[in-house]
């Protein structure tokens, strides 16, 4: 077999040069057919302009000062929540690991390192920062998972390194959600149907955008950006509940900041990247829709404010906070009676059904993704914050025993999951009695986003893990004042463990 696929190999190359010698340049032809924009069998046909410079004119043309007041306001708490997890993410075993390696390349000490006390270059630091802030699965929901978490990690070290001033470090946020969102709806079902993690597969895309507008490029440089970016786009859904999910996060951050520094240099990449034959839509939507439609308003309509993003009350799977809330519904009345619950059956939607176990966690990983594990300890001990996902918590007794009676099945009539994660919880027990309570929306989304100080309280239990009160405290407040505030200077050295 191994002759005949040899054989079979030199027979294609051979055709392929003769070809060329008979002035029928079949390769040539498809590089040609790719570099102008051909659309695959199947996908959409091509836009009437190139992705890239859609998108190269929107980072170049976005002004901070102009875009409505409700963005500023969105972006700032993000930037804070984001700020805020990865102050909490660095110091779990995932980014202790992460952390490790990055100190042993010695690379040039550039940049801070979120939480730690070490500096690196950009990239690496982008890496552990990138790490950091999906490492306990608490950044915010936006439009498909979280995939506009490397976005934050790979700005902060290219603003440090750059000089940039706050204002800019916020615009380029805010292009890099965009961008973000453009890309998660053109080919929506890639997470949810696909199997792709978006974090890694569209997290790098609009990070890269964020990055190559702290670079001021120009925009047939973006273009080369955006191309080597979506090169560079990666990640399986089948890592869920282990380490190397938030490890997405940190690769795609990364090699954005890689991405941006080398298109900044002249190194190319196929300006239809994105949408030209065998190019990023045709390869990670094979077998979807695929629409560049998101792409026609970009500039004129800010998602951001449209579609909006969810806050995490709990560090854990976002599918399962619904139901978490319904056992929190439940709990006072139940909490006398934990020994009398025979049953507890959760329903859920089909993206949840597909995502949450209801096996023990046997790693602090797992847990996150354990349905039997967070609502058995909502039930237990109140609402699951950090110190739920800890060694010593899934150890507990009493939330292992009642966990052994939880059960899940997908009901149709909540729908898919992909906008809203609705659940119903239905607790039996011993005397027949049953209690029932349904969670819409959950604490922190969008149709029940937390208070000001629900998020600050967040932002600060996060920062506790790795600085003092004080400092957290003049962290918050400098993120409060963007972007107005003048400078980073005094900025930088807050977010470095002393």
């Amino acid at each position: 077999m191994d002759e005949e696929m040899q054989a079979m190999d030199r027979r294609l190359f051979l055709g392929a040069g003769a070809m060329t010698v008979l002035g029928m340049p079949g390769i040539a032809r498809a590089q040609q057919s790719a570099a102008e924009g051909s659309a695959g069998p199947g996908g959409p046909p091509p836009p009437a302009r190139r992705l890239s410079e859609r998108i190269a004119e929107f980072i170049i043309g976005f002004e901070l000062k102009e875009a409505p007041p409700e963005v500023i306001e969105r972006a700032r708490v993000g930037l804070i929540d984001t700020v805020g997890v990865m102050l909490a993410g660095c110091r779990q075993d995932v980014s202790r690991i992460l952390g490790e390696m990055v100190k042993l390349e010695a690379s040039a000490p550039s940049a801070s390192v979120v939480g730690q006390s070490f500096k690196a270059s950009a990239q690496l630091a982008a890496l552990a920062n990138g790490v950091a802030a999906h490492a306990m699965d608490y950044d915010l929901t936006f439009v498909s998972g979280q995939v506009a978490a490397p976005v934050l990690p790979a700005i902060l070290p290219l603003a440090e390194t750059t000089g940039a001033p706050p204002a800019e470090l916020m615009a380029a946020y805010v292009i890099g959600c965009e961008i973000a969102a453009r890309v998660a709806r053109a080919n929506f079902l890639a997470s949810s149907v696909g199997g792709w993690h978006p974090v890694g597969t569209v997290g790098v895309v609009a990070a890269a955008a964020a990055c190559a507008r702290l670079l001021k490029l120009p925009a047939e440089r973006i273009s080369n950006v955006i191309g080597i970016a979506a090169s560079m786009a990666s990640g399986l859904s089948v890592n869920f509940a282990t380490m190397t999910k938030p490890l997405h996060c940190g690769h795609a951050a990364r090699d954005a900041v890689m991405a941006a520094l080398l298109g900044s240099r002249g190194f190319t990449a196929q300006p239809n990247t994105l949408e030209g034959h065998s190019g990023y839509f045709e390869n990670f939507g094979r077998g979807l829709d695929v629409t560049y439609e998101p792409f026609g308003d970009l500039g004129r309509r800010y998602d951001l404010v449209a579609l909006g993003y969810d806050i995490k009350p709990y560090p854990c799977g976002g599918l399962a906070h619904t139901s978490i809330e319904a056992a929190l519904a439940l709990r006072e009345t139940l909490l006398p009676r934990l020994a009398d619950i025979t049953r507890i059956h959760c329903f859920v939607t089909r993206n949840a059904g597909q995502r949450a176990g209801v096996a023990y966690p046997q790693s602090v990983e797992n847990a996150k993704f354990s349905l039997a594990y967070v609502v058995a300890y909502s039930l237990v001990h109140g609402a699951p914050k950090i110190a739920a996902f800890t060694e010593a918590a899934i150890r507990d007794g009493r939330v292992r025993e009642l966990a052994r009676l939880v059960s899940a099945s997908v009901d149709p009539e909540l729908g898919p999951g992909t906008s809203r994660s609705p659940a119903r919880l239905e607790i039996t027990l011993s005397d027949g009695h049953s209690l029932e309570a349904r969670v819409d929306d959950q604490t922190g989304s969008v149709r029940n986003p937390m208070t000001a100080e629900q998020l600050a309280d967040k932002f600060r239990d996060c920062a506790a893990l790795s600085v003092s009160p004080q400092v957290a405290g003049e962290i918050l407040a400098a993120l409060n004042e963007l972007p107005a505030r003048a400078s980073f200077e005094d900025f930088w050295p807050l977010l470095r463990a002393s």
